[in-house]
């Protein structure tokens, strides 16, 4: 899997691929790619987060497997495992946004490298009204 840094990522967007972002639907509302579409991989809980058992059935039924997507989170960990999965499921133009929204971060918390916001690139908040979770599950089956 091709891993590439966030000012790849934009330059693959302003070139027609979609950004796929994975956090949770919290996560996004509070700040995303300018563009990009929420399909958690994740939902975010009173316990902490747990598996999204529709992730894959809703990007099946949002994307066909052609599509140009660049997969991306919060840090670069739950993007990984997103593109794994949709690779795996037969998806062929796929790329991992290494860094995420937040930036990488060591064991000790520092970052290690910037992510989409700390790059400056173009950000919006709040639920896209066809690329939120909720109209993209719709489309599911």
């Amino acid at each position: 899997m091709k891993r590439i840094s966030p000012k790849e990522a934009s330059e693959l967007m302003a070139a027609g691929w979609t950004y796929l972002d994975v956090r949770s639907e919290r996560e996004f509302e509070q700040g995303h790619p300018a563009g990009a579409v929420n399909i958690p991989l994740m939902h975010a809980g009173p316990g902490g987060m747990t598996p999204n058992g529709d992730f894959l059935a809703v990007v099946e039924a949002a994307f066909p497997r052609a599509t140009k997507l660049v997969v991306g989170c919060q840090a670069g960990g739950r993007s990984a495992r997103a593109a794994h999965v949709l690779e795996g499921a037969g998806f062929t133009e796929l790329v991992d946004q290494r860094a995420g929204f937040g930036g990488a971060r060591d064991a000790g918390g520092r970052i290690t490298e910037p992510g989409w916001a700390a790059e400056g690139l173009p950000v919006d908040q709040g639920q896209p009204p066809a690329g939120s979770y909720e109209a993209l599950r719709k489309k599911k089956p």
